[in-house]
């Protein structure tokens, strides 16, 4: 950067750049403990919770391993793994939590904006499938996280779960399905404008929309300086900060290797785009009250595992059935179709090479998942829904997701599918790559975050006390304490207005 550039930087103690769900995170939690601190939020589109976050661009499902059945591998044994399942659930009432300490401070307002009870359900079609699913339920009987959750064969119980899904089917197919009531439907949209619109009134913090960041660097002195250019203006500046988080979506790996730090090199990204049919039959959306989990198709990346949910959005409820991936080299939804090759750089160019000649199968997938019609997407959605007809439906975009591509001692490169926080030695430069359950999971992500570039702070009492006034379990194992739980779990339910009959508009 130039010296004249230097000499027009606005300083500053911490930088956001992303205004989506992980960035109003981190800032409500850094301004809860760093009330003093000065935050700058920057988004390069005109408005907050536009990508990843918006309700349309995720599946809202509220993560908590319920319902999805990737979460519960099959070992070659024939055991199920319910480890991913354990973690995800705990997080997700983390999460809970916090969001209910929000509501209970008066930070965030109207609960029923942005969560939903909706029964949380698994149904798969098929002798070994049906298998797999008793063996995952007798599995997760073992934890009290999934206490309440009701397993059938019986056609007649699971009509009664999900008429919608048994009409028009025959009797002697062999299904199966698991039920759990304390499932929710979470608008990340809606829950982020709420966060960011509590930052954006608090002292010292400023939000810059249409506000683009084009360069990371570090200077001698170990503080940031980014460029930014105002998009409405055309101008440029310089943003220098002590510290800086980079949750920008699928934006964030391109981000993450100009700040040049070593922990960046040897990532690369791996885009998946996705579509809905959305129902538009008020009739057939009235029928249906569940998320209901399949079974993704072989070769489909875990994302694209096929649901008919249920969903709340603006205050009106909503079906939809997918998603339908595909394939795209824009990183972003409002991204270029230069951004994968952008992203290859020499450090990464081995782990993606050989990542991609690991995928072949799913790439092949991918293509064919674009290619396809609307008579093919309708007989998609008729082995879950066999009454199904094509005029009560229309396509919606969902979301741009990169996943991680890393180094592999073995392989040279490896797909991971998830995300995964890379932070520089000092924690002064701290990114979010990946993608579900991502969400779901924020708040326990940025006490990642938090204990890896606020290590000392992170030991302080007035931290400590505060960390547990905004999550009551912190520093304790949900996952061992069936006491604790249901406690935290009556708490959530209670300030959320959880488990109480739903009353929207269709």
């Amino acid at each position: 950067m130039t010296k004249k550039q230097k000499k027009t930087a606005v300083n500053t103690d911490i930088v956001l750049i992303g205004a989506g769900i992980m960035s109003a995170t981190l800032g409500v939690l850094l301004k809860q403990l760093m009330p003093g601190a000065k935050i700058q939020i920057l988004e390069r589109l005109d408005e907050v919770a536009a990508e990843s976050s918006a309700a349309w661009n995720n599946a809202g499902t509220g993560h908590s391993a319920l319902c999805e059945l990737n979460y519960t591998p099959q070992n070659p044994d024939g055991s199920i793994s319910i480890d991913k399942a354990l973690h995800i659930a705990e997080s997700f009432e983390v999460s809970k939590q916090f969001w209910a300490s929000l509501v209970e401070m008066g930070l965030i307002s109207m609960p029923d904006k942005f969560i939903h009870s909706i029964p949380h359900m698994s149904l798969v079609v098929g002798e070994n499938n049906v298998s797999f699913l008793k063996k995952r339920y007798d599995a997760m009987q073992k934890n009290h996280l999934f206490q309440g959750m009701a397993y059938s064969e019986n056609f007649d119980q699971i009509k009664d779960w999900v008429p919608l899904i048994m009409d028009g089917r025959n009797k002697k197919e062999k299904i199966a399905a698991t039920r759990i009531d304390i499932g929710t439907d979470v608008n990340f949209g809606a829950l982020t404008r709420a966060m960011l619109h509590y930052l954006s009134e608090q002292n010292g913090v400023e939000m810059r929309l249409a506000h683009e960041v084009q360069d990371i660097q570090q200077d001698e002195n170990g503080r940031w300086e980014i460029e930014v250019k105002n998009l409405t203006t055309r101008r440029k500046k310089v943003v220098t900060a002590k510290f800086v988080f980079i949750g920008a979506g699928g934006g964030s790996l391109l981000l993450l290797e100009k700040s040049g730090i070593p922990e960046a090199k040897g990532y690369g990204g791996f885009p998946v785009s996705g579509q809905w049919l959305k129902c538009i039959n008020l009739e057939v959306i009235e029928k249906h009250h569940a998320k209901v989990y399949g079974k993704a198709a072989i070769g489909a990346p875990p994302m694209s595992v096929p649901h008919l949910d249920t969903r709340f959005i603006d205050g009106k409820k909503a079906l939809l059935f997918g998603p339908y991936a595909g394939f795209s080299t824009k990183f972003l939804k409002n991204g270029s179709y230069m951004d994968l090759a952008t992203s290859i750089k020499i450090g990464n160019i081995r782990p993606m090479l050989a990542a991609g000649l690991d995928n072949i199968a799913l790439t092949r997938y991918l293509i064919n998942e674009v290619r396809q019609s609307p008579e093919d997407r309708i007989k998609t959605l008729q082995y879950y829904m066999p009454t199904a007809k094509m005029k009560d439906w229309e396509l919606e975009y969902a979301g741009q997701r990169v996943q991680v591509i890393k180094k592999d001692e073995e392989h040279g490169g490896k797909l991971e599918f998830g995300t995964e926080v890379v932070t520089n030695a000092e924690g002064s430069l701290s990114a979010l790559l990946g993608a579900s359950p991502g969400a779901s999971t924020a708040v326990s992500i940025m006490l990642d975050v938090l204990s890896k570039c606020f290590p000392k702070q992170m030991q302080q009492e007035d931290w400590k006390a505060k960390l547990q006034d905004l999550i009551p379990s912190y520093g304790h194992s949900l996952a061992e304490d069936a006491d604790l739980t249901a406690k935290m779990r009556a708490r959530s339910a209670a300030i959320l207005e959880l488990n109480e009959k739903e009353e929207i508009s269709i």
